[in-house]
C-alpha cells in the first residue's frame, strides 16, 4: 500500500503543480508511476467539475468553459500545451529526426507552435460549450482519464527517441506489462462508471488517437520524446469530448 501511495504521488508531481507529501522516490517510480496518471486524471477532472458547480448559477455556460480551461491551465503549468507547441514547432519545421530533436528542444516557440496552443485551447472550449449539458460530467471526466492513459501504451510500445535526455527516456521502453494492464483497466473502469455502454466509442478515440500518434512518431522519429506524450494527451482530451458531441450531440 504504501508503495502504491508513493507512485501515486509521483504521478501528482509529474502531471500537476500540487504539492504532494515529501519523500523517498526511487529512480525507477516515474515509469511506475504511468499506472496511476488516470487517476490523476479524474482528480483533475473532479477540480474541473467543482468549478462548474460554483461558477454555473452564478455566470453564462461560456464563462463556465473558460474559467475550466484556466483551471486545467494552472493546475497542470500548462504541462501539455507546452509538449504540444514543441511537439507542432518540431514537425512542422524539421525534416529529419535530428533537425525535428533540436527544435523540440528549443525552448522559443514558433509559428507552429503557437498556433497549435490556440487551436486546442479553442477546440476545447468549443467542444466543451457544445456537450450536452446531461452528458458533460460523463465526458468531462472521462477525457482526463483517458488522455492521462495514454502515456502509458506510449511509454510501453515505444522506446526513447532521445536515448539518456529528456522525459521520454525515463520512462519509454520501462513501463512494465503490470503497470501497462493495471492502468489501462483502471481508466477503463472509471471510464465505464461514468459512460457505462458509450465507453466503448470514448475508449476506441483515445485507443486510435495513441495507436496513431505513437505510428507517427515511430515514423518520424524512431520512439518518442516527453513533448510527444504531451501532445497526445492534448490530442485525446479534445478527441473524447467530439466523440460526446457526435454521439450525443
Amino acid at each position: 500500500m504504501k508503495d502504491a501511495i508513493r507512485l501515486f504521488f509521483t504521478a501528482v508531481q509529474f502531471l500537476t503543480r500540487l504539492p504532494v507529501p515529501a519523500g523517498e522516490f526511487r529512480a525507477d517510480d516515474l515509469p511506475r508511476s504511468l499506472a496511476f496518471f488516470p487517476f490523476v486524471g479524474l482528480l483533475l477532472a473532479a477540480g474541473g467539475l467543482l468549478v462548474r458547480f460554483v461558477l454555473a448559477p452564478h455566470v453564462g455556460n461560456r464563462i463556465v468553459m473558460l474559467a475550466i480551461l484556466i483551471y486545467l491551465v494552472l493546475l497542470t503549468g500548462g504541462l501539455h500545451e507546452d509538449a504540444l507547441a514543441d511537439a507542432a514547432d518540431g514537425f512542422g519545421g524539421g525534416w529529419d529526426k535530428e533537425q525535428v530533436l533540436a527544435i523540440m528542444r528549443d525552448s522559443r516557440i514558433g509559428s507552429y507552435g503557437a498556433l497549435a496552443i490556440v487551436f486546442s485551447l479553442l477546440s476545447r472550449f468549443v467542444l466543451l460549450t457544445e456537450l450536452p449539458p446531461a452528458k458533460f460530467v460523463a465526458y468531462f471526466a472521462v477525457s482526463q482519464v483517458f488522455s492521462r492513459w495514454t502515456p502509458l501504451p506510449l511509454s510501453f510500445f515505444l522506446l526513447p527517441a532521445r536515448a539518456n535526455a529528456g522525459q521520454g527516456s525515463r520512462v519509454a521502453g520501462k513501463v512494465s506489462w503490470f503497470s501497462f494492464l493495471f492502468g489501462t483497466f483502471v481508466a477503463l473502469g472509471i471510464a465505464a462508471l461514468f459512460l457505462h455502454a458509450a465507453v466503448l466509442w470514448a475508449g476506441l478515440t483515445a485507443a486510435v488517437i495513441a495507436a496513431v500518434s505513437g505510428l507517427y512518431y515511430q515514423k518520424r522519429l524512431g520512439g518518442i520524446t516527453g513533448d510527444c506524450l504531451g501532445a497526445t494527451v492534448q490530442l485525446t482530451e479534445i478527441g473524447v469530448y467530439l466523440t460526446g458531441l457526435v454521439v450525443h450531440g
